[in-house]
């Protein structure tokens, strides 16, 4: 398949699933749609649109929301996708929070739940989950029934990752099998991913990646991680860990050390506790107050001037349509970060064969939990070249 923007059908040996996902694809992106208009889009003939859209009405995922007036002859039905059509439940596990949400078919949050934990143990997430899933179910209107699938995200080496002030118990996830710590609270298909992978896959499917085929996505957590698209696919490497942009090493600095060791939010505790300003979490910041201003506009240029580097080597290599920025940063100092970093880029125009701008990305701050919970909707009802592979589960 193309871009982000193409549909294109096929008539291999499971076309039938293919041109399924290729057609609700299309209507998810450009709803309201009509039938003529879908078959034109994806080049499948209009007789496998009709018998296509009336399997997907019959399944609840998409529904008739109107008509078209002003043509000649019978005025044609427009479609779009049904958002109660299914549901999936993302986690973010990290070492400072857990966040978790329900996700409509239009990627729409129906239901959100976070905590601030340091270093939450897997008897305590599973805890949360359970209450909060509770919830859900009960109090916030998300149909158990209509639940497809569980999506985790987390930091690769959970466990094992030396960061600030991580105590010797939390090796404690390196023993635990996650998908089946959550499935055996609620017995569903569990997807477990990276969280940066995960946080990007959202942005593909949901955020910035509709109009770009091809992105960079930096998460700033508690550590730092990437992922990579390209050509509206995820890419993976040869081992599953592109991406890994936290384990660079630090530029100019004598001792060794990390890009993660500056630029997270672990390093941003400590950076600000070093000014001074005494936060029990970031998001009690008043970023207003002159002292915290300063404090964070000193640490986005020591993150900028580390971030520089890499950031010229990923256009040079990967020629991306944008490099984004998410995670749970304070605003001003993700603003500030971008601009900055712009800058920085834009002064080196003329070294580099190509630039592309820094942004922000559309799924910041919860962007691994809605990634995660886009798993379930990747696997089973959006299309991709896995789709067109004949394997066995």
């Amino acid at each position: 398949m193309g871009g982000p923007g193409s549909f294109s059908g096929t008539n291999l040996e499971l076309a039938g699933g293919h041109n399924q996902r290729v057609t609700l694809q299309a209507i998810r992106i450009n709803s309201p749609i009509t039938r003529v208009d879908l078959a034109e889009m994806t080049g499948l003939t209009s007789p496998a649109i009709a018998n296509i859209t009336k399997k997907l009405l019959a399944a609840g995922l998409i529904e008739e929301v109107g008509r078209v007036r002003g043509g000649r002859g019978q005025p044609a039905k427009m479609l779009a996708i049904n958002p109660d059509g299914c549901f999936s439940i993302g986690v973010n596990i990290d070492r400072d929070h857990i966040t978790m949400v329900a996700l409509d078919l239009l990627g729409r949050v129906r239901a959100r739940a976070e905590r601030e934990a340091d270093f939450a143990l897997p008897a305590a997430v599973a805890r949360f989950f359970r209450q909060e899933t509770k919830r859900f179910f009960e109090k916030e209107g998300v149909p158990r029934d209509k639940v497809i699938g569980i999506g985790v995200a987390a930091p690769d080496d959970l466990g094992k990752v030396e960061l600030p002030l991580r105590p010797a118990s939390y090796g404690a996830w390196n023993d635990v099998d996650v998908a089946a710590l959550f499935a055996k609270i609620l017995p569903l298909p569990v997807y477990v991913e990276n969280d940066a992978t995960a946080a990007a896959i959202g942005e593909m499917q949901f955020g910035g990646g509709l109009q770009r085929s091809s992105f960079f996505y930096i998460l700033v957590s508690w550590g730092l991680g990437g992922g990579l698209v390209l050509d509206g696919a995820y890419f993976r490497g040869a081992t599953g860990r592109s991406g890994e942009i936290g384990f660079l090493p630090l530029q100019g600095v004598k001792t060794g050390g990390q890009l993660q060791d500056v630029v997270s939010l672990s390093a941003l505790h400590q950076h600000l506790a070093a000014s001074g300003v005494e936060a029990a979490s970031l998001k009690d910041l008043d970023e207003s107050e002159p002292r915290i201003q300063r404090a964070l506009d000193a640490w986005t240029k020591l993150a900028a001037r580390q971030l520089e580097g890499p950031l010229v080597a990923i256009n040079c290599l990967v020629n991306p349509d944008a490099i984004l920025i998410g995670g749970r940063l304070p605003h001003s100092a993700a603003r500030a970060l971008t601009q900055q970093l712009n800058a920085a880029i834009a002064r080196r125009a003329g070294e580099i064969p190509a630039v592309c701008p820094v942004e922000l990305a559309a799924i910041a701050e919860d962007a691994p939990a809605v990634g995660a919970a886009i798993l379930p909707f990747s696997d089973l009802l959006f299309p991709t070249r896995a789709a067109l592979l004949k394997t066995t589960v």
